[in-house]
Formats: structure tokens, C-alpha cells, sequence
């Protein structure tokens, strides 16, 4: 029998979900018995990194000896330090990863497969950087899904089928936002339409929490709040005891100071406008309306606070589902999904019968393109354009060919590009080139030679490009999947032993 996990790599907390012999997923505990693992790294020695509930500690009482919340960076040439060494938010991913898999090798045994889950939201550059972490942590993962998808399976595998019609998951953790609108019949799961927001989540609610104290201290004081009264890691605590309680009361420095839940709420109440505003504009891109929702499922931590659960209720015009936690729905949907996407033959008959009722069908969440100069009629001169071949919304995996033309006579080669944008945009200047390279043309070209562009979107919504001169048959290919993923200090990575 196959071995097939989902891993949620979050931004605060990691899980590890496995899909049993009788076909059904379960948290795997790490090695202090809990379900959720702090995605917090400090180190503890020279060779050693230490993954887990003791750097979240020192990350909260000592920022610069610890790194947390990187997966916001993904993809980006940030670095984070820890001890004065730095590194990249790939790096780091890997040793949670490395972390994760100790702790669920022994359980299990063995790990045959994973499925990494990723923000909907995610840009193409955290998506490989994602992939790379994994491949450094040795992870054999063939697949990767949309953190809101991963949920509404979930959700379909755990109503038996009595889930049918047109669902909204909206998913709010540590330190992203994500909303899909999703079609559920049976165990099928179509994404209609996904946006989401990269840096929004329970980590700045946290930081609100600790400017509204500091400024009740001031007043009261009139004395400036050391940061170290009231860490992080603090406000964390007090954030989640005033989801449970109209007030607390923080000692800060032999000064109490009281905090009403209302007081919060305002602080953050920017923060959740940001989501109600992208789960209105989601609905518009999917052509409905909230009447038209049948119900709104909650993944997430920071789904937990009253403010949020408020929020969801009035866009929606409904109560949110929240029947199970939101913590681990993510991880349990991604496990199902590993086993949906494995060798069937490896798979016991439970665990086929009940992955041979379900579909899931993704769709493209950015569009993409490539720049080519065409004739601006109305000034009669040429000009920069970005051409859509994919656009948002896609149904993946998908495939499309375009052909273009050279401009000018003896053009010697074609500059080949690679364009991501979250809007059907044209205009060049404000769209991400997300490659760039050239294909050669040799000499005594006439003009208009054809050239055929091809972009390809598999099912782990990586692109995979291609540029054909049609005449002579070259051609300049990229495999975007894993383009970018080497790790400058991989080597580094590699001495530290995690703990």
C-alpha cells in the first residue's frame, strides 16, 4: 500500500495529514504528540537547526535569534537572519519541510508521496520556490494544490457525497488571505474563480494588537513600551483569549492595561474590509451574487476571530460552516488529494473506493503572456504589446498555441518573454516578465517568418513555454516549474542537522 501525505507548509503553523488503509485522512502528530508545528527556525548550535515550538518561543522573545513567517517571501530574494547567518525563505521552508518529514517517518514508517499545499494566491516565483524546498527536503512531490481547494475537498469527502452546488472557502491564516469560489457536486470540486492577498493574515492582526497596547501603555504611562513586554508571541496568545472573551488585561512592565475586544476589532477592522472587498470582487468574476452561495466553508486560524466570522456573515448573507478546525482542514484535503493523484494500484480497496468517487478540476489564477511589437494605426508607428494566451480562469491542465511574425527584414533573432499579470493587461509596463530569452534566427531572413508560441499549464499551475521558429524548425524552450531553484546556500542547509 502507498504511503501519500499532505503537507499545509503555513505561515505560523505546519501540518502533516495521511490517508489511512480504510480511506481516510488523519493528522500525524510530530514528535511532541501535537498536530500543529510552529514553522519557526532557530539555531542551537554550530551544525544545528532546531524546527518547532522552541524557536517559535525564541522568535517571539528573541526576533534576531529565530525566523518565522517567511512563507510570505516565498519566491523573493529576501533573507532572514538568525544568529547574524542568512537565509532565504526557501532555505528556511526546507528545514520545516526536513522537520515535518522526521517527525512523520516516525510514525509511519515510510512516505511514498506528498502533496504541498500553496496559497491560491500564490506568484509563480513562490510556487517554484515552494517545489525547490521540497525537492532540498527530499520529498518525492508530484503534485501541488490550492490551499482553498484542499479545504473544499475536505469538505466534500467529509459529507459523503451530500455536499452539491456553489460554495465560497474562505481562508485566512498567519499570513495570507485566500477566497474561491467553488462548485461541489458529490465529491467532484471545480474552481470557478480564486483571489487572494499575499501578506494579510493573523500575524498583522497580532502586530495591531501590540501598536494598541503600546499606545494604551503610553497614555497611561507616558512612558514608551519596550518591545520585549509585550512580544510577539504575546500578542498571539491575547489575540486568541479575546476570541473567547469580551476583555483582557495585560501586564506590561508592573502596569495593567486593559484591552476590550471592541478596541481590537477596531484596529484591525481595515485589515478584514480587505477581505470582504476581494470576497465581493470574487463573487463579481464568478458571475454571482452571495444569494447564489450555498454555503461558506472556514479554513484557517485566523477564521477564528469574531470580527472575521462577522465579516463572512454579512458579505455572504449566511453563517459560516466551521465544523471542523480550520487549523487542519487544509492538510486533510491535501493527504485525500495525494491519494486521488497516486498509482491506484498501490492503493488498498478502501482507499480506492473512495478515491474513485471524486474530480478536481483547478483553474489558472493569473494571466499570462508574451510581448510582441504591433502597429499602433492611430500614431502609424510600432509598439510594445502584451498578448494574453492564457487567461485567468482556465480550466488546468491546459495548452495554447499562438503564432506571431517577425517585423523586419534580416532580423537576426526574437526576443522571447514570458508575461504574468493578475488583469488582462496589454500594456507592457505593467505586467511581470517572469523570463526572458531569445531565439535565434540566422541570417538573410525575409520578413513576417512565422514563429509559434506555445504555453503549456499543467496540473501543478506551472508554466512550461515554448518558442518555434515554424521555417527551420528551432525552437527555445523554458520549464518554468523548477527554473529558478537553486539555493545559494544549499550547501549550508545541507551540514545542519534538524532537530
Amino acid at each position: 500500500m502507498a504511503r501519500v501525505v499532505g503537507i499545509d507548509l503555513g505561515t505560523s503553523f505546519s501540518v502533516v495529514a495521511a490517508f489511512d488503509e480504510t480511506g481516510r485522512p488523519f493528522i500525524v502528530p510530530n514528535k511532541d504528540d501535537e498536530k500543529l508545528t510552529p514553522s519557526c527556525v532557530t539555531r542551537t548550535g554550530e551544525s544545528s537547526m532546531e524546527v518547532g515550538e522552541y524557536a517559535r518561543r525564541q522568535w517571539g522573545n528573541k526576533p534576531g535569534s529565530a525566523a518565522a513567517r517567511f512563507k510570505r517571501d516565498m519566491g523573493t530574494s529576501t533573507k532572514f537572519s538568525i544568529d547574524g547567518m542568512q537565509f532565504t525563505p526557501t532555505e528556511l521552508s526546507t528545514l520545516v519541510l526536513k522537520k515535518l518529514v522526521a517527525d512523520t517517518t516516525a510514525h509511519l514508517g515510510s512516505i511514498d508521496e506528498v502533496v504541498v499545499t500553496i496559497p491560491a494566491n500564490f506568484a509563480h516565483e513562490a510556487r517554484e520556490a515552494t517545489l525547490s524546498a521540497a525537492k532540498a527536503a527530499g520529498l518525492n512531490v508530484k503534485y501541488i494544490i490550492n490551499e482553498p481547494t484542499a479545504a473544499a475537498l475536505y469538505y466534500a469527502y467529509k459529507n459523503g457525497g451530500r455536499l452539491s452546488g456553489t460554495y465560497a472557502v474562505y481562508d485566512l491564516g498567519g499570513g495570507t488571505f485566500d477566497i474561491s469560489i467553488i462548485r461541489v457536486k458529490d465529491r467532484d470540486v471545480e474552481v470557478i474563480s480564486s483571489n487572494g492577498i499575499s501578506k494579510l493574515g493573523g500575524d498583522d492582526f497580532d502586530a495591531a494588537l501590540q501598536r494598541l497596547v503600546a499606545v494604551k501603555y503610553q497614555k497611561q504611562t507616558g512612558k514608551t513600551l519596550s518591545p520585549d513586554e509585550f512580544t510577539k508571541n504575546n500578542a498571539e496568545e491575547q489575540k486568541k483569549s479575546l476570541s473567547l472573551r469580551k476583555q483582557v488585561t495585560i501586564k506590561c512592565e508592573r502596569q495593567l492595561v486593559d484591552i476590550r475586544r471592541d478596541e481590537f476589532e477596531e484596529a484591525i477592522s481595515s485589515l478584514v474590509a480587505q477581505t470582504e472587498m476581494l470576497c465581493e470582487a470574487t463573487l463579481d468574476e464568478a458571475n454571482i451574487g452571495p444569494g447564489d452561495v450555498d454555503g461558506v466553508i472556514l479554513a484557517g486560524g485566523s477564521t477564528r476571530v469574531p470580527l472575521v466570522h462577522d465579516a463572512v456573515t454579512r458579505v455572504f448573507g449566511q453563517e459560516p460552516i466551521a465544523t471542523e478546525n480550520p487549523d487542519e482542514i487544509v492538510a486533510l484535503g491535501a493527504a485525500i488529494y495525494a491519494a486521488y493523484k497516486t498509482d491506484r494500484t498501490l492503493l488498498s480497496p478502501a482507499q480506492r473506493s473512495t478515491i474513485g468517487r471524486m474530480k478536481v478540476s483547478e483553474t489558472t489564477g493569473k494571466y499570462f503572456g508574451t510581448i510582441s511589437l504591433g502597429m499602433n494605426t492611430r500614431r502609424k508607428e510600432m509598439e510594445a504589446v502584451n498578448n494574453i494566451l492564457i487567461s485567468k480562469g482556465e480550466k488546468i491542465p491546459c495548452s495554447v498555441t499562438e503564432p506571431f511574425f517577425t517585423v523586419f527584414e534580416g532580423q537576426r533573432a526574437v526576443n522571447c518573454q514570458v508575461t504574468e499579470s493578475a488583469s488582462m493587461e496589454t500594456d507592457p509596463r505593467f505586467v511581470k516578465v517572469i523570463w526572458r530569452g531569445e531565439l535565434d534566427l540566422g541570417e538573410g531572413r525575409a520578413a513576417e517568418q512565422r514563429i509559434d508560441v506555445t504555453f503549456s499549464y499543467d496540473e501543478n499551475q506551472i508554466m512550461k513555454c515554448s518558442f518555434t521558429d515554424v521555417t527551420r524548425g528551432q525552437k527555445t524552450e523554458v520549464d518554468l516549474t523548477l527554473a529558478n531553484a537553486s539555493a545559494s546556500n544549499s550547501g549550508v542547509i545541507d551540514k545542519f542537522l534538524v532537530e
